[in-house]
């Protein structure tokens, strides 16, 4: 009889896990029997974004860390990651009282380092960061509709259109985008031409002193904040911004399945 290894932090509970498996895909007909645990494929990869470790150093107590990667690599390809996340996040929103599809959203990015992994990469002089830039758009209570990774020299009006152009199918609802003084300019009246959605940006006035929280601003901050939590994360160490992308909303699926299955604080009250 196979003994049952110690649980680590990362992992996944027998309801968290209800909410993930219907997504995996089944084994190919035909061949050996599949013998790895898909329960604990997806704990490892959540093992090794959130504790930032190499494939290769992940624990042996997990399957051997070359099935994993295969499974997260073919898993990508297919878009079933993104097919989980999308998802949850419909879930999510409605056990909020909301809408499955979003009708605003918030727009920002983050210039984060890369490492000698190689890939693309640029500087941007303006947070004089040699790396890549994420860019996300979130909707209201701070989950992913999508992001785009793009080398760090791209300004953010044009990365911006990156990622806009993938949201174009993500909601009929949306109709009002926030975002920063940083995209200012012809990006409203491209956005109103190509979308019909309306770009508001939020300015800090120009008296203001110190720190201020900027409404709706905060709420993409937050977002990267949830990611920041990830060590995986806290650069960018992934040669394609493929993968990258996918470990952002990998990290996303680690919260929104969490969110899903925690009670609210007043039963936890009782």
């Amino acid at each position: 009889m196979k003994v049952q290894r110690k649980s680590y932090a990362t992992d996944i509970t027998d309801e968290q896990w209800k909410k993930i498996a219907p997504w995996i895909p089944w084994a190919k007909p035909g061949g050996r029997n599949r013998k790895t645990s898909m329960r604990e494929v997806v704990n490892a990869v959540f093992y090794v974004l959130r504790t930032g470790c190499a494939w290769r150093m992940l624990p042996h107590d997990f399957p051997a860390w070359s099935t994993v990667y295969d499974y997260f690599r073919h898993w990508r390809i297919n878009g079933v990651w993104k097919k989980i996340h999308d998802a949850l996040r419909a879930n999510v929103r409605v056990q909020a009282g909301r809408e499955p599809e979003p009708s605003a959203a918030i727009l920002d990015s983050q210039s984060v380092k890369t490492t000698e992994k190689g890939g693309v990469h640029g500087y941007d002089a303006g947070k004089k960061v040699n790396g890549r830039k994420r860019h996300l758009i979130v909707d209201t209570i701070g989950l992913i509709l999508a992001i785009v990774v793009h080398p760090a020299n791209i300004q953010d009006r044009d990365g911006a259109k990156l990622v806009l152009e993938k949201i174009r199918n993500v909601s009929k609802r949306l109709q009002l985008i926030w975002a920063d003084g940083g995209y200012t300019g012809q990006l409203i009246d491209w956005v109103k031409t190509t979308f019909q959605w309306t770009l508001e940006i939020i300015k800090r006035s120009d008296d203001q002193k110190g720190f201020k929280v900027l409404p709706r601003r905060w709420v993409v901050e937050r977002t990267f904040g949830w990611l920041g939590r990830y060590r995986r994360l806290s650069k960018d160490y992934e040669y394609m911004t493929e993968t990258s992308e996918t470990m952002a909303y990998i990290a996303m699926i680690h919260v929104m399945v969490r969110r899903l299955t925690t009670p609210p604080l007043k039963e936890k009250r009782r």
